[in-house]
């Protein structure tokens, strides 16, 4: 491998391995402070991974959290924050239910249509951050955020009974959707559980992402937009159109988020269907530097500490609160940040002593020319 490509590794792999250290150090301090073993609860939730049940929890869901940080990812390598991906993924989410209760088609088809129901509903949610931004200027921070306020809304009236909510128990549903547009998953048996089919879905995603940013011309101009709209527009690149496109395939792939679960498990939207999935994937694509390959591990790791967690409750002598994942999970977003600023400093630093020992290299190389040619 040549020094360049080791380099480019290194700065890589050093900000996201220096955001762990640091939450793990200051994890441990909590611990310390609230006088238990600052080590103790890492090792207990080791001890969940050899879980056959635990490894499907963790897959299922790192499957949600791989899509919803791919469709924040898009935005990033455009230099949009797509901070709506919650709203989008749960109205798409509710759209597809409702459609699946009252829609009734073959299984090659009715899946198809779901798919497509979620997908265009997230890309016409973002879609409207995305006009507001390249006709009128407006933030898509600020219009995506009121945007997830009104996706509440309009889910909170859309589920009322007298439109397509069904009462089940105390629960406010949209109705057991028809078995048709279930995707079958991989059955482990009783005690384990089963993996959701559509998480082969979040890895075609994971490639398509991968292949269209890094090979095709596309991808291309989406990345030149997002590092300098002037640059690209010098270039021939519609720079609004290109922000209008990535809002859209953004909220498509915000779309299908909730979909494993939805297709794969629930059958129906109701209120206790998970929020907050579109934030927690801002961090996941923070930490997988919003390459495909880091955003996976991120995922995974997200679901690791989600689901061991629960494991601490029960620990003896000594019980631990399950909420400190929760704040692993916080300072692991809180340091991403300040390390890949700190490795961007420090790479930039290495680049400039580099350009300076070639210059002085050339100089000297020139001068001895001079000097036996004299």
């Amino acid at each position: 491998m040549k020094k360049f490509d080791k380099e480019r590794l290194l700065l890589a792999v050093a900000g996201p391995v220096m955001a762990l250290v640091a939450a793990i150090l200051l994890t441990s301090v909590v611990l310390i402070a609230s006088g238990k073993n600052p080590f103790e609860p890492y090792g207990l939730m080791l001890e969940q991974i050899p879980f056959s049940d635990v490894q499907v929890l963790i897959l299922n869901q790192a499957s949600l959290y791989y899509i919803a940080a791919l469709a924040v990812a898009l935005g990033f390598r455009m230099n949009l924050f797509n901070i709506g991906v919650d709203g989008q993924y749960r109205l798409a989410a509710m759209m597809v239910a409702v459609v699946g209760a009252h829609v009734a088609l073959p299984s090659f088809l009715q899946i198809p249509l779901l798919l497509l129901v979620g997908s265009l509903t997230g890309a016409f949610w973002a879609g409207i951050a995305g006009v507001l931004k390249v006709t009128r200027g407006v933030s898509e921070v600020v219009a995506t955020i009121m945007l997830n306020a009104i996706a509440t809304s309009v889910i909170g009236y859309l589920t009322l009974r007298e439109n397509f909510g069904v009462l089940v128990g105390d629960n406010v549903t949209t109705g057991v959707m028809k078995e048709s547009g279930w995707v079958p998953g991989i059955n482990l048996g009783a005690d384990v559980g089963e993996i959701y089919g559509l998480v082969f879905l979040a890895i075609a995603l994971g490639i398509g992402y991968w292949v269209v940013l890094n090979r095709t011309r596309f991808g291309f101009d989406l990345r030149a937009t997002g590092e300098s709209e002037t640059a690209a527009a010098a270039s021939g690149v519609n720079a609004k159109r290109m922000v209008l496109t990535a809002m859209l395939i953004s909220g498509a792939v915000a779309g299908l988020s909730g979909l494993p679960l939805l297709l794969g498990d629930a059958h129906t939207y109701s209120l206790s269907f998970p929020t907050g999935l579109g934030f927690t994937a801002i961090g996941i694509a923070l930490l997988g530097r919003n390459n495909p390959g880091g955003i996976a591990l991120a995922a995974l790791l997200w679901a690791f500490l989600e689901k061991t967690s629960p494991a601490l409750d029960y620990a003896t002598p000594v019980a631990y609160e399950k909420e400190i994942a929760t704040i692993m999970q916080g300072l692991i977003v809180f340091a991403v940040v300040i390390s890949y600023e700190f490795v961007r400093q420090w790479g930039l630093r290495r680049q400039q002593k580099r350009v300076g020992a070639e210059l002085a290299a050339q100089a000297a190389n020139n001068n001895a020319k001079k000097e036996v040619a004299a």
